[in-house]
């Protein structure tokens, strides 16, 4: 009875469905529209993706910092290294551009030549004042240029590291966002509409390139980047899918068919980001295109039963049923194991991967809906196809591969095992190999203009990313006392001698700056004042900080004067050598900062983002675990049989050894971006499995527990679509390398090696591995059988598979 009305559910949803064809094509017409209203919700992210959960120690570290010091990612840099640029001419221009951001609203302040300070010693006050370095009437001179350049470079070392390099001679000017706007809309048009025109109308006015970085320029350019690239794939995954369709199927109106389903499916998930309030991330927006490649492995199913129902039979209605009947369960599952691929990233704690997990498995089920109703409903207002249309489901190349399968299957088994632990064993040298690594700015695009400017500064000035160093001295003034100075001097050593970190930036440095000004200027006293000198010079400076707007201790000492910051810029290093790095500041730091006097804590943008990655790899590889573990519990459902799952699971692992492999010889690292492949790739090539599973199944059944008749059966009828899905898939997700972006490059291009041995393991490895398996046990027949293997004759009378075995 049982079965029965299970056989009676498919049947109902397949009479609803085309007995209530126009009131169903009106709904999803309704949704559709719905969807497209939702779209105004849905803008770009304006801050960077935090790896981490909000209440891991890194984060909480993080926060306490921008509570005490305010946003740390508000900084723009721009560099020149030109011979001419101490020049009239350059002066002028460089003069007039840096007056016109440093008069805009969304401006806090800027540091430049044009506006630089320095410290000098008023006796008669007893203070130190802050005056001009520059006499802008001058500045026409190009020989007091000269001087003012020869007096910056010898006798100012406070601006060294921070606004040139002795060394190399290049410059650089700090410009700092208001905190409010840092993280809104506006830094948007500020970059775009100002600061980008006003560096373009320098370098033409003067012929000098200029290098612009720092964390808002670089994260509105890339988000402008992956802007235009969402429209870039989503007709590039439209054009490669809707070719390969035709190239199969040979049919204009089988291919305008899925293509407009897919059309519909893209509006729905831009509609489900808007429902949801979801902001476009790097993630998110490649669902899209996802979408596009999965859902066409949907059409490729139904189209495909459809025409080989007709070719059977050439009876319309019957076909329709059976297209809904008998893969409309088939595929339901097939895309739950997809859906579940991308739902365990929901389990990371992160946000992003929260989003991207959710929305992506809940359009993967409804793109399935989508295309199970509308597919029999058009189809069923046409007329039959044509003979020329049914053509490839007989095609020759493919016959002769399935041929060549089957000889192998039936033959060769242990030829297709050795070849099998071969490449196990090859991919798990490979894996040994692999490293985890990952940066803020390593999946940006390298061909961009303002990754090169990242490197630029990297040799000129070591970096852009930020690295916070906040000291707790557990006492309001603790800063300022002698003790401290000297402690955070020895550790400001330390970091100066990594190479990879920039020359850092405290009140210390301010302290010898008021030192070496103390002593007239004179830049060989540029040190920490002695205990006699200390209170001279530190009374000067309180006196000068007095109402004064140029207070320069504000910065990197709280207003109780408890908590100190040290500032330093990183290179774009890997997640290992920042261990190194941390683990090396960390000793230090607990060799000179007693825990009972001092609390010092290492945080910053690019600390968060390093530590970050090593959290979402040990996380993802988890979820892979779970992936696999909940795709297994399916199937166990499904086919009640641990031989079926054996057979499914480790054909479909193999693939995601030899990916894990060839990452670890070709020095790909595992980080966020390449991680993410495994459990999608999982989800995705285990469809066929399944689908072949199913037919299996089915088969045995009808050739009264035949094995091996059973397999070849179902080879021969699942291996045509899971030829042509693979092979769309294959190329759908290669077009993701068509990026900029090297994260989404690495998904793509690694998805598309996965699912290419996927394809040869579902059609050798798992026929051969169903013969064993099944051979094991000397079992003909199976013991049950779930709904999904219960299907009609073709004289239409229901078949039960417990009769057909009991016969």
């Amino acid at each position: 009875m049982k079965k029965k009305i299970k056989v009676g559910f498919w049947e109902f949803i397949a009479g609803k469905i085309l007995r209530n064809r126009i009131t169903i094509s009106i709904f999803i017409l309704i949704l559709t529209v719905f969807f497209a209203f939702q779209w105004k919700n849905v803008g770009m992210t304006y801050n960077e993706a935090n790896l981490l959960p909000k209440n891991h120690t890194a984060n909480k570290d993080y926060q306490k910092f921008l509570k005490t010091f305010g946003e740390e990612g508000n900084l723009v840099v721009i560099g020149v290294k030109d011979n001419t640029f101490f020049t009239p001419k350059a002066y002028k221009a460089w003069n007039e551009m840096m007056t016109n951001l440093k008069s805009r609203k969304e401006i806090e302040l800027v540091v430049s030549l044009n506006n630089l300070k320095k410290l000098v010693k008023n006796d008669s006050l007893e203070k130190f004042e802050l005056v001009p370095l520059l006499d802008q009437k001058r500045t026409l001179d190009p020989n007091y240029l000269l001087q003012i350049k020869k007096q910056l470079f010898n006798d100012l070392p406070f601006y060294e590291g921070l606004l040139f390099n002795k060394k190399s001679g290049s410059i650089r000017s700090a410009i700092y966002i208001k905190k409010e706007v840092v993280n809104s809309p506006i830094r948007k048009e500020f970059i775009l509409n100002v600061l980008v025109p006003e560096v373009d109308k320098f370098e033409n006015e003067t012929h000098i390139d200029l290098k612009v970085s720092g964390m808002p320029y670089i994260r509105t350019i890339n988000t402008e980047n992956m802007k235009g690239e969402i429209g870039l794939f989503i007709g590039a995954a439209l054009f490669i899918t809707s070719l390969i369709f035709f190239l199969f199927f040979r049919s204009y109106r089988a291919t305008f068919i899925s293509i407009c389903i897919l059309i519909v499916g893209v509006m729905w998930s831009f509609g489900t980001l808007g429902l949801f309030h979801y902001k476009i991330t790097i993630l998110t927006a490649i669902i899209p295109p996802l979408i596009i490649v999965i859902g066409i492995t949907n059409c490729i199913f139904l189209i495909n039963k459809y025409q080989q129902e007709i070719k059977i039979h050439r009876n319309q209605a019957k076909a329709l049923q059976r297209v809904i009947s008998k893969i409309g369960v088939s595929t339901l599952m097939t895309n739950l194991t997809t859906a579940i691929g991308f739902a365990t990233f929901m389990i990371t704690g992160n946000d992003l991967l929260f989003e991207f997990g959710l929305i992506t498995s809940i359009n993967v089920i409804t793109v399935y809906l989508l295309t199970l109703v509308v597919v029999p409903i058009v189809y069923s207002f046409l007329p039959l196809p044509k003979e020329k249309h049914l053509n490839h489901l007989s095609k020759n190349y493919l016959s002769a591969i399935l041929n060549w399968v089957e000889n192998l299957v039936k033959y060769k088994r242990n030829l297709i095992y050795t070849i099998y632990g071969l490449l196990l064993v090859l991919s798990v040298i490979g894996i040994s190999k692999m490293e985890v690594s990952g940066s803020l700015i390593s999946e940006m695009p390298k061909s961009a203009s303002f990754f090169k400017d990242i490197l630029f500064f990297e040799k000129e000035f070591k970096g852009v990313m930020p690295l916070e160093i906040m000291i707790d001295t557990k006492h309001k003034k603790g800063v300022m006392k002698s003790s401290t100075l000297r402690k955070m001097d020895e550790l400001q050593k330390t970091i100066d001698s990594i190479p990879e970190l920039s020359k850092p930036v405290s009140i210390v440095n301010l302290v010898k700056y008021s030192k070496q000004a103390f002593y007239n200027g004179n830049p060989t006293y540029y040190d920490l004042p002695n205990s006699q000198e200390q209170a001279f010079i530190l009374s000067y400076a309180k006196n000068a900080s007095k109402n004064s707007k140029d207070n320069l201790m504000k910065s990197y000492v709280d207003k109780t004067g408890q908590y100190a910051r040290v500032t330093t810029f990183m290179k774009d290093i890997g997640t290992e050598k920042m261990a190194k790095i941390e683990k090396k500041l960390h000793a230090k730091i607990n060799t000179i900062f007693p825990n009972d006097r001092y609390e010092v804590t290492l945080t910053g943008k690019a600390l968060v983002f390093q530590k970050g990655t090593s959290y979402l790899v040990n996380n993802l590889i988890e979820s892979l675990i779970f992936a696999i573990l909940l795709i297994a519990g399916l199937m166990a459902y499904m086919f009640r049989s641990w031989k079926m799952i054996f057979a499914s699971v480790v054909t479909n692992i193999l693939p995601l050894c030899i990916t894990s492999g060839l990452m670890g010889y070709f020095g790909i690292p595992l980080k966020p971006s390449t991680i993410l492949v495994f459990s999608i790739a999982f989800g995705i090539s285990v469809d066929n499995a399944i689908q072949f599973m199913a037919k299996y199944r089915h088969d045995l059944i009808q050739n009264g527990g035949k094995i091996k008749k059973a397999v070849i059966s179902a080879l021969h009828e699942t291996g045509v679509s899971t030829f042509y899905t693979s092979v769309v898939l294959i190329f759908g997700f290669a077009i993701f390398t068509l990026s900029s972006f090297g994260g989404t490059i690495a998904l793509g291009g690694l998805i598309s090696v996965t699912l290419t041995f996927a394809m040869f393991a579902n059609l050798v490895v798992l026929p051969a591995l169903v013969l064993t398996t099944e051979k094991w046990s000397r079992k003909k027949q199976p013991t049950e059988e779930p709904s999904i293997n219960i299907y009609r004759d073709n004289n239409e009378e229901l078949i039960d598979t417990n009769k057909i075995i009991e016969k």
